[in-house]
């Protein structure tokens, strides 16, 4: 079905990608790229480092230096990093990663990783800062797809929100998959989001779209984690034993962040596995604040969707220690509940990207506010006495604040901040998306 447009013509709807089927980009060459910064379990001590160059390339090295206003600086530490191949349909690719250690907190380090007789700029990571240090920090839910065309706007805006933000979390679904165009789809999503992952610390969570079928339509048909996931990120290695690669916890400041694996809680039923992990994790926390990310919500915001399995495991541990905010994506609207009424976690889920869901009529009893038909990136601002949460639409405008005070005596408590707020946006004018779909408001 065409696409009409303000002048009256017509145009078929857009690809997901901005190469055409048939045709290669984003191939592995001597230069560095898709450069990301990742978390440690200690963020104040270091940083890792994950990248691509062709299959040339064995064991390069990180050069880290101080900070300087002179182009005279010089590296101070050289480190080998370890080499994974991939093969993908741009070719094969060797994928490197290294950890950088032993740094002191709150402190800014100028750092490059080698290629082929190439280098990639000198990029700049700021450690984390003590415990009681404010932190800002951005909250993406899925980007999935059209991510150059339609994504990059939503990291830029972030990035001018909030441009002290030293850390960035993804609820999951980075792409969709499953296309043949699997490794071109990471290339456009390092893309968008390259400014980003090259400084600033990036912690996602797996979503389902991250998972590969095997034996399609058949018996014996199951998920299995992609290939590009455990090359492209290298995260905390302290996950829950049955998901390794897929679940971690960090500290940031003054905040634990726990990450799960929701489509391995459904699919392969390790929910009560993670749970005890995350129990574990939590009740050995003691910073003054917890989030939890985790892809699919436990309360679902699209029709005929059930996550109960989360709420049945996840939800006593979350009670248990009282976690502050779960953060979540996967149903391509937004929506903002409590776990259990006036006191208790806070769960939201949003989306970056261009694909948008109807919300069902139970999320829309049960969650305030909702939204529908828009992209939009979370600003968080955390301090001993609060956590501050704003969402903006893609445009940057307000369209969700609120704020947890945390009273002397520890008690918590969540207070509305209703002015600036935008009217909540639906998808009532649009009936179906250009290729007639009436469960979705925009493909």
């Amino acid at each position: 079905m065409a696409l009409a447009t303000p002048g009256g013509a017509a145009q078929p709807p857009e690809a997901n990608t901005q190469v055409p089927m048939g045709q290669l980009a984003y191939q592995p060459g001597p230069a560095p790229d898709r450069l990301v910064v990742s978390p440690l379990a200690d963020a104040s001590n270091g940083f890792a480092v994950s990248w691509r160059t062709d299959a040339n390339v064995q064991a390069p090295v990180l050069e880290l230096a101080a900070q300087d206003d002179s182009p005279a600086f010089a590296a101070t530490r050289r480190l080998t990093a370890t080499t994974t191949a991939l093969t993908a349909e741009t070719g094969v690719a060797h994928y490197h990663q290294v950890v950088v250690d032993g740094l002191a907190a709150d402190t800014a380090w100028l750092y490059r990783v080698q290629g082929n007789g190439r280098w990639s700029s000198w990029n700049r990571v700021v450690t984390a800062a003590g415990v009681d240090a404010p932190l800002t920090l951005l909250y993406f839910g899925d980007t999935q797809n059209k991510n150059v065309s339609h994504v990059t706007r939503v990291i830029r805006q972030a990035m001018r929100q909030a441009p002290q933000a030293r850390l960035a979390l993804f609820a999951g679904d980075l792409v969709s998959g499953g296309d043949g165009q699997d490794d071109i789809e990471w290339g456009e999503w390092h893309a968008a989001a390259a400014p980003l992952l090259e400084e600033v610390a990036t912690a996602p969570a797996v979503g389902n779209h991250e998972y590969a079928e095997l034996h399609e339509d058949t018996p014996q048909q199951i998920k299995v984690l992609g290939v590009h996931w455990p090359r492209s990120f290298a995260l905390p290695d302290n996950g829950a034993a049955v998901v390794p690669h897929t679940s971690y916890w960090f500290d940031h400041q003054g905040v634990r962040i726990a990450v799960l694996d929701g489509t391995s809680a459904l699919e392969h039923d390790s929910g009560a596995e993670q749970a005890r992990w995350l129990d574990g994790v939590l009740a050995a926390n003691t910073r003054p604040w917890t989030i939890v990310v985790v892809h699919q919500p436990l309360y679902a915001l699209r029709t005929g969707r059930d996550n109960r399995a989360l709420v049945t495991h996840l939800a006593p541990v979350l009670r248990r220690h009282r976690v502050d905010l779960v953060l979540q994506g996967h149903d391509h609207a937004y929506g903002r509940r409590l776990l259990d009424g006036a006191g208790s976690t806070v769960l939201v889920s949003s989306v970056a990207g261009p694909k948008q869901y109807r919300l069902s009529e139970q999320a829309r009893a049960s969650m305030a506010p909702v939204g529908e038909d828009t992209q939009y990136y979370q600003v968080l601002r955390i301090a001993n006495d609060g956590l501050n949460y704003a969402s903006y639409t893609a445009s940057g405008r307000l369209y969700d604040q609120w704020r947890i005070a945390r009273d002397a005596d520890g008690s918590k408590r969540l207070i509305e901040q209703m002015d600036g707020r935008i009217a909540p946006r639906t998808c009532d004018h649009r009936a179906a998306t250009a290729t007639g779909r009436t469960d979705r408001c925009w493909e």
